[in-house]
């Protein structure tokens, strides 16, 4: 099955670092992220969950909750975090899904089905699409998907970036432009007709064309 954006995402269970857990019901109403490894003590991914561990009170602050994966059993991953936390400064302060099945990268179509369903043996070669980040919102509905390859390590800050420009645009009808970053003005949604618009902003908006109506952005809470 391939997953797009605006798709549910898929609900599963999973052993995890902090305890077993049913998706959905573990991510509640919350935003969630879950990222994924192809396998554990791989040099680039150490230093993603390091940073990702940095940067978690951020997504702590809009809401998010924030879930990691590797193909591997959660036994191996402890002795993971304690490679991560001497490293990069800290340890993975959120959970880390086991995944020696194949399971959830099957269920996430980041690995076809004829990779069997045991990670036994399996290098990281072998699991190099288990790359990719998920965006999904408190409607259990994928925002976001990116795929990285195992030699480029991730932008976290590009994540959160993009997380302050979904939960905007999930509150307010409008979109934001190329390069947009919090406090930069914004673009009325095309599905908004000018009555509405003029309702919504009665200030008024920068128009250089027709179909691009600028306003300042909303203060966001």
């Amino acid at each position: 099955m391939s997953l797009r954006i605006a798709d549910i995402a898929p609900d599963f269970t999973a052993d995890t670092t902090q305890g077993p857990i049913s998706f959905h019901e573990w991510l509640g109403k919350d935003w969630g992220i879950l990222f994924s490894h192809p396998k554990d003590y791989t040099p680039v991914c150490t230093t993603e969950l390091g940073y990702m561990a940095r940067l978690k009170p951020e997504f702590d602050k809009r809401g998010v909750k924030v879930i990691g994966l590797s193909v591997d059993p959660v036994e191996k991953h402890a002795g993971w975090a304690k490679d991560i936390a001497e490293t990069q400064g800290m340890a993975p302060n959120f959970p880390m899904i086991g995944d020696p099945t194949l399971a959830v990268s099957q269920l996430y179509d980041m690995l076809p089905a004829s990779a069997d369903n045991s990670a036994d043996g399996r290098t990281a070669a072998d699991n190099q699409t288990v790359r990719n980040v998920y965006v999904i919102g408190p409607d259990k509905k994928i925002k976001l998907v990116i795929s990285y390859p195992m030699t480029t390590g991730r932008n976290f800050d590009e994540v959160l970036r993009v997380v302050d420009s979904l939960q905007l645009t999930a509150k307010h009808r409008l979109a934001t432009p190329v390069n947009w970053k919090p406090g930069d003005d914004v673009i009325i949604a095309g599905s908004v007709s000018n009555d509405e618009a003029k309702q919504l902003y009665p200030q008024g908006w920068k128009e250089p064309k027709p179909y691009i109506r600028i306003v300042p952005q909303p203060v966001l809470t």
